[in-house]
Parts: structure tokens; C-alpha cells; sequence
């Protein structure tokens, strides 16, 4: 391993830390590639998956050559895509209090007048059809 590839290691299970999520959980597979790069990519399993066992997020990358450099471009998508899960759904949960807020908070008073306006102006219309006699 090259001294990059080790603190990007490092850097991989600081920001899974932050999230609170655990290293463990990430399950990491190799295929073999498909695409340009001849015999080496006939020959080498240079595909990585990375798949988050409990979000069930998973990430394949097989843009490279390199084994190496296709596992740190799937942590950091990996990571980009947990994070934006957590977003989202920190983004679902606020939605959700605002719309129970907007729910519960009383009528303003011009609506409200237009509403029993318009109550009285149906209650009228119906008091007109008598029975036909």
C-alpha cells in the first residue's frame, strides 16, 4: 500500500465514525471488470462493491485499472451516498414536523370569515328549494 491509500483508509473510518456507522458493517467484494484495458482486466479482479449491510446501500465501481484506486473512489461514493441518505432523511423528518405544525396551527381569521360566508350562502340556497307543491 502506498502511504496515500493509508491515511485515505484512516480518513475512510473517520468519516464513517462521524456518521456513526461502523467499518464492519461495509461488506467489499471484487469482480472481475468489464470495458477497455485488454488482458489485464480479463485476467484481474479489479470491480469493487462496497455494500452497507444495514442501509442495504450498495456501490460498484470499475472505472480504473487499478484495484487499488477503484476501492477508494467506492468508500468515498459509498460515503457520499450515506450521507445523502442521512440527509434525506433528516430532510423527510423536518418535512414531516413542519407539515403536523401546519396541520395543528389554527385558521388564519380571513379565511375562516370566508368559510362561514360561504356556509351561510349554501345554507340560503338550500332554504330556497321547497318542496313543490
Amino acid at each position: 500500500m502506498n502511504p496515500s491509500s493509508s491515511s485515505s483508509a484512516t480518513d475512510f473510518a473517520a468519516r464513517l465514525a462521524r456518521l456513526g456507522l461502523r467499518e464492519e458493517d461495509v461488506e467489499e467484494r471484487f469482480a472481475r471488470s468489464s470495458g477497455p484495458g485488454g488482458q489485464h482486466v480479463n485476467k484481474v479482479s479489479t470491480s469493487v462493491t462496497l455494500r452497507h449491510g444495514p442501509s442495504g446501500i450498495a456501490v460498484t465501481v470499475q472505472d480504473s485499472r487499478s484495484q487499488a484506486m477503484n476501492r477508494q473512489l467506492a468508500r468515498e461514493r459509498l460515503l457520499a451516498a450515506l450521507e445523502e441518505a442521512r440527509r434525506a432523511q433528516k430532510a423527510e423528518q423536518r418535512a414531516a414536523r413542519e407539515k403536523i405544525r401546519r396541520q395543528n396551527r389554527p385558521r388564519p381569521r380571513g379565511v375562516k370569515r370566508r368559510m362561514v360566508d360561504a356556509k351561510k350562502k349554501r345554507g340560503a340556497v338550500k332554504k330556497l328549494r321547497g318542496r313543490v307543491e
